[in-house]
């Protein structure tokens, strides 16, 4: 014999029970059949019995609501010629019900008594409709209501199952029943006296998980509306996947902390009898679902899945009064408890100076006023403190068997939340070790369980989320570069990046399931107007772990928003200059911030495009090493103008040529008047360890003052022109000599300075073609041969390039 539970959800329209129908036509064996409450139609009736009550009559609009709804699903399940005995009897039961809720609009309240008559009527009704349906099928099916098997006594108040009458019950009726299908009502039940009485939360899963236990099933089948149970929430997180086999105490652990696939009290009774528990998806049949039985998980594995309980608030009770005094805790509980307030967690101080528990929010108001009146007494003498609570919490669990034999679980999962920059408030291990709970903030309960589950589940996929600022010439390569490596990256670094953010000057346009890399572009023109304050909201709401904001413009006021990344854990990739350029205090500000928020803050294409020099640089000094000078050009643009130039061309042309093949930034001079170069050596400088400003730097300029000072590339260019023969004899003077004109940083002891030099033949920079950059770092390890990085140093595919590296970089942190 099996036990087959179907819920709300798998009876909540007339298609839903033909799926029944079809998912029974399978079986062979004698089955006992418990429904719920058609989907929805138990908080109708909650609803309905508060507005009476309330003496509210719109509680007949609700009635009327749940009559309709079983009369249609009846015209619709039953063929007419049998619907006639199947609406009387229903139409009688809405009467009985439609009579109790007068009772109570008239008397102006509801008992528990009522409450439960009212409520029953969901699961009565459901059951005794499907069992006509299938019976009108041509199945072989009977009824049987509950409340004649199910018995129920008080115990401390309480309606609890008499399983001695109950067992007995079933076993008389069930086993020598001849139909092959019985369908009962779950939740309901009746007392010693005959009055109706319910079986709480999750209770037709304890309906069935009895009627389980007392005929000895050979497994109960809970149908619902997922494929069993998942690794973590899959509304939650997109890469859940169901558990093909879990443990009794592992589902237990689970369901207690928030998978709402089973209720645990409904385990308890198989549990005893060793009866196997299958979690099955109405709607996917196929699959296999989730097994739950005595045995431990296979294959060994540690954590089996991750759950967590929001709406959640902690209260502490804490005072020196409540060091080596016997009973503090026996009373704080005993008060908890004698108020009706569950506590879900709890933990307390080695010192006994602090005792912690969760509860749920909705009972913050009435355990503060029950303890604070409870310890009054040593609260005004100032040995205990008033209670204060902490709300918006969530409790976060790892679940698994095995995890006592593994050790370091606990700090990975610490690690893991840290990383993300998710605040630990309350930590808690069970004794079985089966167990290990934290408390956090609820907005970041999303962020958690996904960094969690990656880090647990994924087959070591890390996971990126990128939010890109900027998709001109850079940022499209960028992104391009990403949509090619696709696979390389998954394949063979483990990582999968996901743009989930763009923006432009004009637009933006976000996507939490990743942006369509062969149609960003259409979709950013159907995006909302631009606005930094909204894309940081945004960035910032959405709280994803492992995010990183690429900046591929040359913005200050992109620049100035740094810090509101990096101060929520979230990382900055960014080519803009800018800000490792400006004020020392504040490039130290967002030093610090990268390593307080554990949010690394990388610059690699600040100096040389996608050539390693600041990554060169940093290895240096990490490994203990010291810069004694550095010698540079800088810049590509003006090596490519300089090595274009000569007596057969014109300055303006070669300028002209080097901004339409965007090798200078969009207003040349930028490049041209050295201040570009400026920028980089001094972030050299600073990333050598020193403390420089930008004034700090000597400018020797080339250009004329005049072109130095026009306000657009118009008359910037006619500046060029006029002044052609000055740039022809610079060019000249240069010949002469046998050199070779290009733009040098300089630094060495504290001092940085940039100007147009003549380089004779033989100089390390005498060759240096096109764009490339070159560095030479002169160290205490290389204090006459330098350290030489050479290379392409301008461009939009070798900056995208460096931009791509940076995130791999943190990818691999």
């Amino acid at each position: 014999m099996k036990v087959l539970k179907f819920g709300g959800s798998s009876v909540a329209s007339p298609e839903n029970i033909s799926k029944i129908k079809n998912i029974l036509s399978s079986y062979n064996d004698k089955i006992i059949l418990v429904v719920s409450a058609f989907g929805g139609v138990t908080d109708q009736l909650l609803k309905a019995g508060s507005l009476a009550a309330g003496q509210d009559d719109s509680y007949k609009d609700t009635f009327q609501e749940i009559e309709t709804r079983h009369l249609d699903t009846i015209k619709k399940l039953i063929p007419i010629t049998n619907q006639s005995k199947v609406l009387s009897k229903v139409k009688s039961e809405l009467n009985v019900l439609e009579t109790l809720l007068e009772g109570a609009f008239f008397i102006g309240e509801i008992t528990p008594k009522l409450s439960d008559k009212i409520v029953s009527f969901g699961e009565l009704l459901s059951s005794y409709i499907i069992s006509e349906f299938f019976i009108s099928q041509g199945l072989d099916c009977s009824y049987k209501d509950s409340r004649e098997l199910i018995k129920t006594h008080k115990i401390g108040g309480k309606n609890t199952v008499d399983f001695k009458q109950t067992n007995s019950n079933c076993s008389s009726y069930f086993k020598p029943a001849k139909a092959k299908i019985i369908v009962c009502p779950g939740f309901i039940a009746s007392s010693a006296n005959g009055d109706i009485t319910t079986l709480g939360r999750g209770g037709s899963d304890y309906t069935a998980a009895i009627y389980a236990a007392a005929v000895d099933a050979d497994i109960l089948e809970i149908w619902t509306d997922v494929s069993g149970m998942y690794t973590a929430n899959p509304k939650m997180v997109k890469q859940a996947k169901a558990i093909p086999h879990i443990s009794y105490e592992e589902a237990m652990e689970l369901s207690h902390f928030g998978a709402k696939v089973l209720y645990p009290p409904t385990i308890q009774p198989v549990l005893a009898k060793g009866i196997s528990i299958n979690i099955k998806n109405t709607f996917q049949p196929e699959e296999p679902g989730t097994l739950i039985t005595k045995s431990k998980n296979e294959k060994g594995k540690t954590v089996r899945g991750i759950s967590h309980i929001g709406n959640m608030a902690l209260l502490s009770l804490e005072g020196p009064g409540m060091v080596g005094i016997p009973g503090i805790s026996k009373r704080f509980f005993e008060v908890l408890s004698q108020a009706d307030i569950s506590v879900v967690l709890i933990t307390q101080a080695s010192s006994e100076h602090s005792i912690c528990v969760g509860i749920s929010a909705d009972d913050v108001e009435k355990s503060v006023e029950v303890v604070n009146e409870a310890f009054a007494y040593e609260m005004e003498r100032g040995r205990i403190k008033p209670v204060h609570p902490e709300e918006n919490l969530a409790i976060v669990a790892l679940v698994g068997d095995n995890m006592k034999s593994h050790q370091g679980l606990s700090g990975k999962m610490f690690s893991t939340l840290g990383k993300n920059n998710v605040n630990i408030r309350v930590i808690a291990q069970g004794a079985s070790e089966r167990n290990i709970s934290c408390v956090i903030n609820e907005k970041d309960v999303k962020k958690a369980l996904n960094a969690l589950h990656e880090e647990f589940f994924e087959e070591n996929i890390k996971q990126l989320n990128l939010f890109v600022m900027g998709v001109g010439n850079v940022g499209a390569k960028f992104l391009n570069q990403i949509k090619l490596q696709d696979k390389y990256l998954k394949k063979n670094l483990k990582l999968k990046l996901r743009v989930i953010g763009i923006s432009n000057s004009r637009n933006m346009y976000f996507d939490e399931k990743g942006i369509d890399l062969n149609s960003w572009s259409d979709q950013l023109a159907t995006g909302e107007k631009a606005d930094k304050a909204s894309f940081i909201k945004k960035v910032n709401e959405m709280n994803y772990r492992n995010s990183i904001f690429v900046d591929n413009t040359a913005s200050h006021e992109i620049a100035e928003t740094y810090s509101s990344f990096l101060s929520n854990s979230i990382s900055v990739v960014t080519c803009n200059k800018i800000a490792c350029s400006s004020e020392y205090g504040n490039y130290a500000h967002l030093k610090s911030l990268a390593r307080t928020y554990n949010a690394p803050f990388l610059f690699e294409t600040n100096v040389g495009a996608g050539l390693p020099i600041i990554d060169t640089l940093k290895n240096l000094i990490a490994s203990g090493d010291k810069i004694l000078k550095i010698q540079a050009v800088l810049s590509g643009s003006l090596n490519f103008v300089f090595n274009n130039f000569n007596d057969t061309t014109t300055f303006h042309d070669i300028v002209k040529k080097a901004q339409e093949e965007g090798y200078t930034e969009p207003d040349p001079k930028i490049d041209l008047s050295g201040i570009d170069v400026m920028r980089k050596i001094l972030i050299l400088a600073r990333e050598s360890g020193h403390i420089l400003e930008i004034e700090d730097i000597k400018n020797k300029p080339f250009l004329p003052k005049e072109s130095l000072e026009t306000t657009n590339n118009e008359d910037f260019f006619k500046s060029l022109t006029k002044y052609e023969d000055d740039f022809q004899k610079m060019f000249g003077d240069a010949k002469k000599k046998n050199s070779k004109l290009k733009y040098v940083a300089k630094f060495e002891n504290g001092e940085a300075s940039v100007g147009l030099e003549q380089i004779p033949k033989g100089h390390d920079f005498y060759n240096l073609e096109e764009s490339d950059n070159i560095v030479l770092f002169y160290t205490e390890r290389y204090p006459n041969l330098p350290m030489i990085i050479k290379g392409a140093g301008a461009g939009a595919d070798v900056t995208a390039s460096g931009i791509f590296a940076d995130i791999i970089r943190i990818g691999n942190f």
